[in-house]
């Protein structure tokens, strides 16, 4: 049974009304009709649990990483059962992460050297200051 509100529905996912309504625009949310008659709900929309599911997939889909469009696409996959191209965009996805977890390993690397020269105590201003001159 439907019987949240949007205030209801963006609290009950940790997000902002702003933020269902931009979802909605991009076809990853759908948005109920409005009741008919002021007896019936006072024409406010009205969203249910699966409405909280839904919105709160999307927010931890992006937090993995994935696009908004991949994000549809996985939600259109779910109604088909098409593991083997969910699968494949989770695997892309790791990927993408992999590269990332790499260049995050060289920079802090890059940054331990910069720090340790810098603690030298060699004369001249400190390399993790200087180091950023060169970009």
């Amino acid at each position: 049974m439907k019987q949240l509100t949007i205030a209801g529905l963006a609290q009950g996912a940790g997000v902002g009304v702003e933020t269902v309504r931009y979802y909605q625009r991009r076809g990853l949310l759908e948005t109920p009709e409005r009741p008919g008659s002021a007896s019936s709900g006072g024409g406010v929309r009205r969203y249910g649990e699966e409405d909280v599911r839904r919105l709160r997939f999307i927010r931890s889909a992006q937090a993995a990483g994935f696009t908004l469009e991949q994000i549809k696409e996985l939600l259109a996959l779910d109604a088909t059962d098409d593991r083997a191209r969910a699968r494949a965009l989770a695997r892309e996805r790791i990927a993408a992460l992999d590269v990332k977890i790499r260049e995050l390993e060289q920079a802090r690397a890059s940054l331990r050297r910069l720090a340790e020269e810098c603690g030298s105590g060699s004369a001249g201003p400190c390399p993790i200051l200087t180091s950023f001159d060169q970009r």
